[in-house]
């Protein structure tokens, strides 16, 4: 009786893992070759996995809600058409680590451990491992806050649990965790102590659905993270604005593409990060992380109200037109829902334009684990002081506010006001006459 291993699959160069968000088969159920067995969700994109032979399920390794890694074996597929259920289990590496999870999960029940929920109070994800492994351990949630994860978005990982096992004493006496535990334990306190709700008659309760679930998750785990400071710049943007009503329409018949404000803006914020490298990093716990590739998240609005972030890779590389066509490509597909898991990992600075929805300007909150934000309001006429050799004179220009939100752990007000302002800079001088 051949038996065939369905892998969790690769999904994209930045991704490792995902979650199960329902399995569309279950034990005994026949299945063809391409036919969908499961959904999962990697951060905001779900996906659908079909499977690779023609058979009947015979074990499902993995439950709905756990998070598995890519390249493991999820499910078993007998190729037997008369196989059953009954059928003797494949002890696969993956299989026998399932089954010591399960012991260890029911060891854990009668040891009568604090439980430990899936979220920690700052909004760190923890893993049905990782927090099966802290009941053992006796690990708190205050120590796992300590935990530098070098996981996916800090995530703790199997690894990085083991490996503070051993230094467990040591590291608890250590200041710095110190610290982060005294922080922690604070943010376990008063997290319990949440507004009573009163429910009025004629009130409606909608349930989050799961996208709106990360999105708050992730909100509240990077106020939680980073001290917030935003500093604010209005610029000049009539050349910009005057250039592209005058080369829109050829630059659509030539390109093929809609020439919008966004790319103009994603180009000087690239400038500026070249100017101001520190800005393009993430914070390991005392440890700075310059990144060497500027990948700009764009925030893009769903029609279903939630956001996402696609990101443009290597921008620094991409001339006006081919961040435009990056632009228009993903923007389009996050709005038709055909965004991949890749398009939206490995950011290094977000620009969110809050002026698409008529807003003046915003404070943005920052995307974890990067360390800024911009956020672009609408563009205004407003008049304006116009110094000519001849003397000042009153016109008509177009201006808009810069919002720069930066973790002030790493950056500073001078290099956060210098970086917007840089920004505002290379969009006022922007040359009206310059080709495409």
């Amino acid at each position: 009786m051949a038996q065939v291993e369905l892998i969790m699959p690769k999904m994209g160069e930045s991704v490792a893992e995902a979650t199960i968000i329902k399995w569309l088969k279950k034990e005994g159920d026949k299945i063809a070759a391409d036919e969908t067995v499961l959904e999962i969700a990697t951060d905001k994109v779900d996906s659908e996995i079909p499977s690779t032979a023609e058979g009947t399920i015979v074990k499902l390794l993995y439950n709905e809600g756990d998070v598995v890694q890519v390249g493991k074996a999820i499910a078993i597929i007998s190729t037997d058409a008369n196989a059953s259920v009954a059928a003797p289990e494949v002890k696969t590496p993956v299989k026998a680590q399932a089954d010591n999870l399960q012991k260890e999960l029911a060891t854990s029940a009668i040891a009568g451990s604090v439980t430990i929920e899936k979220n920690s109070p700052s909004g760190k994800f923890l893993s049905p491992l990782v927090r099966n492994i802290a009941k053992q351990e006796g690990i708190s949630t205050p120590e796992l806050e300590a935990i530098s994860g070098t996981g996916m978005n800090g995530r703790i990982t199997k690894n990085d649990i083991l490996a503070y096992i051993p230094n467990k004493g040591k590291q608890a006496n250590s200041p710095v965790t110190q610290v982060v535990k005294e922080a922690a334990a604070i943010v376990t306190e008063t997290s319990h102590n949440k507004p009573s709700i009163s429910i009025n008659a004629g009130d409606e309760i909608i349930e989050m659905d799961r996208m709106r679930k990360l999105i708050a998750d992730h909100m509240v785990m990077s106020v939680h993270t980073s001290p917030h400071v935003t500093s604010f710049v209005e610029a000049d943007v009539t050349n910009i604005v005057l250039w592209r009503d005058k080369v829109k329409n050829n630059f659509e018949k030539r390109e093929g593409e809609k020439l919008t404000f966004t790319p103009i803006f994603i180009e000087a914020l690239v400038k500026a990060i070249k100017d101001f490298p520190m800005i393009n990093v993430s914070l390991d716990g005392t440890k700075i992380i310059k990144r060497k590739n500027v990948n700009i998240g764009m925030a893009a609005a769903l029609p279903s109200g939630n956001l996402i972030v696609p990101v443009i890779k290597n921008a620094d590389t991409l001339n006006l037109v081919g961040i435009t066509k990056q632009v228009n490509d993903l923007a389009g597909r996050a709005r038709a829902g055909k965004l991949s898991p890749d398009d939206i990992q490995g950011g290094t600075y977000t620009i969110s334009n809050v002026g698409s929805f008529g807003n003046l300007m915003g404070t943005p909150i920052i995307n974890q684990p990067q360390v800024a934000i911009m956020a672009v309001g609408a563009i205004k006429k407003k008049p304006a002081v116009i110094e000519t050799e001849h003397g000042d004179l009153i016109g008509i220009r177009h201006f808009m506010f810069l919002s720069h939100s930066y973790d002030h752990r790493v950056v500073d007000g001078s290099l956060g006001g210098q970086f917007v302002r840089r920004v505002a800079d290379y969009l006022e001088q922007w040359d009206i006459n310059r080709e495409f």
